[in-house]
């Protein structure tokens, strides 16, 4: 049996439902996110089964993207938390087909509050349709699944269809990265957008010598500061050069190497620098990328060493 075969025509099934349905949006799209942006309160997703699992990423979408919501299943909210459901809130229900037992039997309880209610179905005239303010419909002419019975289809739609209202509210509260790294302040985004050069760079026990230091006492500083290089300072106190493991293994194969010599003349002079330590930690790493080095020096504008940052540091801290 060819199972490429059978997952192209499954794909191929899911996206021409996800194509018709983009030439097929109706003014009802546009009145639900109205509905959902005049609500004062949250905005609570329903459903039962396999549409039950779509709402809970939805409502996880929503609540990530700027629109506090949370997923309510309709046999928890018989006993007890339809509570939690206030006359504030815009109340999203999915069923398929629209006549859902579970769903069905909080439907009135919703509407006795006069609660905004938007349905995801296939059918207008089913019970959900006739409970609904307006309807987001899942229109589909088959199902991925061979017997056209299995939620294949409708629940990629379905999916796809929160998807783009999630992307609406964004454009229409001009929801922007720095507010997705706020509620992600531990994801790889929030890492890029808050995480700065002072968080990270390591500001004590810096190995540093001075212009005079022989290459000999060098390498004991380099090993003690375990950074891969030794700092090299003026008498004012000002870098003026870097001295690291590399540069000492090259200049072992020349002929007039000693161990005696001054650190500078093998060192690498005026290496590239910062001063501003609130750069963003992603910001210097493409600046050491860029310039194919290891470490990072943060100065004041007079060359004073305040800091420095290590590649490897930046790598465990998860910043890319």
């Amino acid at each position: 049996m060819d199972y490429k075969t059978i997952a192209k025509e499954t794909l191929q099934i899911e996206a021409q439902t996800l194509l018709k349905a983009s030439q097929n949006i109706s003014d009802d799209f546009n009145r639900a996110i109205e509905i959902i942006l005049a609500g004062k309160g949250k905005l609570i997703v329903t459903g039962v089964g396999k549409s039950g699992l779509i709402g809970a990423k939805m409502a996880a979408t929503f609540a990530s993207t700027g629109t506090p919501s949370f997923f309510l299943h309709p046999t928890e909210a018989l006993h007890g938390d339809l509570g939690m459901i206030s006359k504030e809130d815009v109340v999203i229900a999915i069923s398929y087909s629209g006549e859902s037992e579970e769903l069905s039997s909080i439907l009135p309880h919703i509407k006795r509050f006069a609660i905004p209610l938007i349905g995801m179905t296939k059918n207008a005239a089913s019970t959900l349709g006739k409970y609904s303010d307006v309807i987001v419909t899942i229109d589909v002419e088959k199902e991925a699944c061979p017997l056209d019975i299995a939620p294949t289809s409708s629940t990629t739609l379905t999916l796809a269809l929160g998807d783009a209202l999630a992307v609406s509210l964004m454009r229409a509260k001009e929801f922007k990265k720095s507010d997705f790294a706020s509620f992600h302040p531990g994801g790889a985004l929030g890492k890029k957008l808050f995480i700065k050069v002072s968080n990270l760079m390591r500001k004590e026990k810096l190995p540093i010598a001075a212009t005079t230091t022989k290459v000999k006492d060098a390498i004991i500083k380099i090993s003690e500061g375990r950074l891969g290089t030794v700092l090299i300072e003026d008498i004012n106190g000002a870098l003026v050069a870097l001295l690291s493991d590399g540069d000492i293994r090259r200049a072992l194969m020349r002929e007039d190497f000693s161990l005696e010599d001054s650190v500078l003349k093998y060192a690498t002079l005026n290496p590239l620098c910062i001063e501003d330590e609130e750069m963003l930690a992603s910001e210097a790493l493409v600046l050491i990328e860029e310039k194919k080095i290891q470490l990072l020096v943060i100065t004041d504008k007079n060359k004073k060493i305040k800091g420095v940052l290590h590649l490897h540091t930046l790598i465990e801290k998860g910043i890319s």
